[in-house]
């Protein structure tokens, strides 16, 4: 607890020096490749947002924009970069060009929602933008569910901070509770599009 507060207060210092730039620059961070938390960054913007030193429209718009960045950063190395190594190194970790082709497709039909869903998901939504890259799924499509899900995740964090006002100690209590909400969440639109797709396949 002393560790989370202490890093708490490091972040509102730092966001709010640079501002809406240091919430933009922050979940850039959590989104693409560095193990940043965005636990730990929206909260606190949600915070100062309660203290009225920023804006929580604003604070909401960084953070997904923030997010959308990382993500299109990931999204480009895989498409630069990701086929060719697979096809030169995938043999060595049992990835054949059959397994790619399969992968391709599917992510070709179920993207979007794979995209959507993922961004709800602890330790996964970093890196969904990987194999949407490889797939070269359409960069519209690819933005657009992609700021569907980080801006749900990007809401409630801020919300949860901007709710909790000066009782920011409750946070970590919180965050578990949020992030389960989310995968249960993610659960059940999974869960809904498999059915939807089960009774589409059913009538035809």
């Amino acid at each position: 607890m002393h560790i989370l507060s202490a890093l708490t207060s490091w972040l509102v210092d730092v966001i709010g020096s640079m501002g809406y730039t240091g919430i933009v620059s922050l979940m850039f961070l959590e989104s693409s490749f560095f193990p940043f938390p965005s636990e730990v960054v929206m909260p606190p913007a949600g915070y100062l947002a309660w203290k009225g030193e920023m804006s929580l429209p604003l604070v909401l718009i960084a953070g997904i924009a923030g997010s959308l960045l990382g993500a299109l950063f990931n999204y480009w190395l895989a498409v630069k970069l990701g086929r060719p190594l697979l096809i030169k190194y995938g043999k060595y970790f049992f990835i054949s060009q059959e397994t790619i082709d399969k992968a391709d497709r599917f992510f070709q039909k179920h993207g979007h929602i794979s995209t959507f869903v993922c961004r709800l998901l602890p330790g996964i939504r970093q890196y969904v933008s990987l194999p949407a890259g490889l797939a070269r799924m359409p960069m519209k499509q690819f933005c657009l569910y992609t700021g569907l899900g980080a801006g749900i995740w990007v809401f409630v964090l801020t919300i949860a901070g901007y709710l909790l006002g000066e009782h920011q100690e409750l946070l970590k209590e919180y965050l578990h509770v949020i992030t389960i909400g989310c995968i249960v969440l993610a659960c059940l639109i999974a869960g809904g599009y498999y059915l939807i797709l089960r009774r589409r396949k059913n009538k035809s």
